[in-house]
Formats: C-alpha cells, sequence, structure tokens
C-alpha cells in the first residue's frame, strides 16, 4: 500500500523561503520517488480558517513516507518549508489517488 504526506497549509507568507524549499524539496522527492498532487483548494472546508491549501505527497509504500520525513536532509528543508507558510503535515497509509 502507498504511503502519504497529507499536507494542510495556510497561505504563503514568504515567497523567497517557499522558492529556496522547493529547489531543496527536488532532490529529496526524486531520491523517494514522491509525486506531488495539489488538490483542488476551493472545495477545502476549514473549519478553524487555516487551511488553504491541501497537498498530498504520494510514495511508494508508508516506510518510503515514513523515511523521507526522517531524512536528515527533508529536516533542513522543513526549517525553511516552516519559515514559507504554517502548515500541518500527516503521513498516513492507503490508496487515495
Amino acid at each position: 500500500m502507498k504511503g502519504y504526506w497529507v499536507v494542510l497549509g495556510g497561505d504563503v507568507t514568504d515567497q523567497e523561503a517557499q522558492k529556496q524549499y522547493a529547489a531543496l524539496w527536488a532532490p529529496i522527492a526524486e531520491q523517494y520517488q514522491a509525486r506531488l498532487k495539489v488538490l483542488d483548494s476551493s472545495t477545502v472546508l476549514a473549519e478553524a480558517g487555516q487551511t488553504k491549501r491541501v497537498l498530498l505527497v504520494e510514495f511508494p509504500s508508508l516506510d518510503a513516507a515514513r523515511a523521507c520525513y526522517a531524512d536528515s536532509a527533508y529536516q533542513e528543508a522543513k526549517v525553511v518549508a516552516l519559515k514559507a507558510y504554517q502548515r500541518e503535515l500527516l503521513i498516513v497509509e492507503g490508496d487515495f489517488a
């Protein structure tokens, strides 16, 4: 079964940090065979009003999703991502896409 990161994000508040994160993320995604899917934000119903974007990152397995998150390169990239926008990241197993 596949593994996923479900990213519930707010508005990007630091465009430069977002660009830097994208550059850092690209080789990590390739290493872990991650595929990014941006979900239609017009369907988001955020009860607390914080979520503006929903991203689904698909991995070949739950183990790959967890390993990617634990990778030191991702942990460094995550610091930059959190400068770009507020978010919650869930790691789940399933077959969503």
